[in-house]
């Protein structure tokens, strides 16, 4: 009588993407004044933040697909038509 219809979601590589850029812009900027804060210099401050940036990013982005893929704590919505 009725159909069921299973959808499910996945993170496309362009979103992640864009997720880990936002990401790390966001605390690369935290990181830029701790390091200003600690060092009083304006120059150490942002190489720290830019090498923090540069390979951090590629850090979220693996660690973002890997969880991508696990099925745990995922939950499955069924929906009626």
């Amino acid at each position: 009588m009725f159909e069921r219809k299973k959808l499910e979601y996945f993170e496309s590589k362009k979103r992640s993407i864009v997720k880990a850029v936002s990401y790390r812009l966001f605390s690369s900027t935290y990181t830029v004044i701790i390091s200003y804060a600690i060092t009083g210099i304006w120059t150490a401050a942002f190489s720290i933040g830019v090498i923090e940036f540069v390979t951090k990013i590629f850090n979220y982005f693996i660690h973002e697909r890997i969880w991508g893929r696990i099925k745990w704590g995922k939950i499955e919505q069924d929906y009626t038509i």
